[in-house]
This record gives C-alpha cells, sequence and structure tokens, in this order.
C-alpha cells in the first residue's frame, strides 16, 4: 500500500462571525453559556447535545489553535477501535495542560491522552523518558546521557542521516504528524544548558 500524503497547514480558516452565526442557523443550535473547562471556550449545543465549537481549529478542551494533522496519523496513533475515527479533518492539540491530543475540526470528538498509543512529547515535555524522536527512540534521557560522556550530542546528525536513507516515518509514528527535528533541537539545546551548569 503506497504511503499517504501527510498535510502540514497549522489550522484551517476561522470562521468569520457572520459564517459562524449562520452556520449555527442551518444546523438548528443554541448558543450555551456552558463550557466543559474553561470560561473563554465558546461553545453551543447540537441536537444531539454534544459540544460544537464556534471557531475552527480550536481545541474544544483548552480553547487554542491546533495542528491540522492527516486522518493517517491520527489512525496510526490511536490505541482504540478505528470505528472512532470519521471522515472529517482532525487538528493535533499542543498544549501540555490539556488532555486532548486530538480534536475533531467541528469540535465534537476529542481523543485523550489515554487513547494514544505512545506518550506525547508535547504532553509531557519535562518528562526524560518520554521519546522526542518516535521513528528512531531517542528520549532526552538518551541525549543526555551521550552528552556526559561524550561532551556533544550526534542525535541531530544521525536523524538526518536516517530521513536521508529513507528511513523515517514520522507522518506515522510521530503524534504530530509531521517532523521532529524541531523538537529534538530544543531538547539538545535545554539539556547542553543543564549539563553545563552541573559541571560549571
Amino acid at each position: 500500500m503506497g504511503k499517504q500524503k501527510t498535510t502540514h497547514d497549522c489550522c484551517s480558516p476561522v470562521n468569520s462571525e457572520m459564517q459562524t452565526e449562520q452556520k449555527l442557523a442551518q444546523m438548528d443550535v443554541q448558543p450555551t453559556g456552558d463550557s466543559c473547562c474553561s470560561p473563554a471556550v465558546n461553545t453551543v449545543q447540537s441536537p444531539q447535545g454534544l459540544p460544537v465549537t464556534t471557531k475552527a481549529g480550536l481545541c474544544p478542551t483548552c480553547n487554542t489553535k491546533g495542528k491540522k494533522v492527516d486522518g493517517a496519523t491520527v489512525k496510526s496513533m490511536l490505541s482504540i477501535s478505528l470505528r472512532e475515527v470519521r471522515d472529517i479533518d482532525y487538528f493535533f492539540c499542543r498544549e501540555a495542560d490539556c488532555d486532548t491530543v486530538y480534536f475533531s475540526a467541528d469540535g465534537i470528538q476529542t481523543f485523550l491522552t489515554g487513547d494514544i498509543r505512545e506518550r506525547v512529547f508535547q504532553k509531557e515535555p519535562n518528562a526524560d523518558d518520554v521519546f522526542v524522536c518516535y521513528c528512531f527512540r531517542h528520549t532526552p534521557d538518551s541525549i543526555r546521557a551521550e552528552m556526559i560522556e561524550t561532551g556533544s550530542s550526534t542525535v541531530v546528525k544521525e536523524i538526518n542521516a536516517g530521513i536521508k536513507a529513507g528511513q523515517c516515518a514520522c507522518d506515522w509514528r510521530n503524534p504530530q504528524g509531521s517532523c521532529c527535528l524541531g523538537n529534538v533541537g530544543q531538547v539538545v539545546k535545554r539539556i547542553k544548558s543543564e549539563v553545563i551548569f552541573v559541571e560549571a
């Protein structure tokens, strides 16, 4: 089976107030003052009584902008039945304090950290044993161990070599659905400052 193309759009456009009102009128829904987690989240009730976000691309749990991910990423990362996955756009929530990992574009559906096969780096940014690189299984702890032993880190070089060799599969194995190098670079920079501080 051929590899599906991964979309890296940050998020879908935010609807204007007029478009939102028109859509709500078509759905025959009424705004509610209730919020599942924060007064800042603007929700409505669908005919089924489920919360619906009024702005596309905003996490219905924490109301922050999500990153659009390919449906193949969601399917590969879920530990629950794939019958739960609908033919709709999904977004990745990067907020560490939010338990939602993926949410549907209509805001009705969320998948939490307990629904995911892997621990999510963005949800545990300070954990030493969570993978920061899912394809080649690097953790902050393994990066720190190499740096303490050798005085430098080769992890970025190794990952780039794997990418060049066609061995990475970030769109299938990384919960964010895209390359990990940005996250890895941040971890290397942070650990380097910590190791230097300890040795000083």
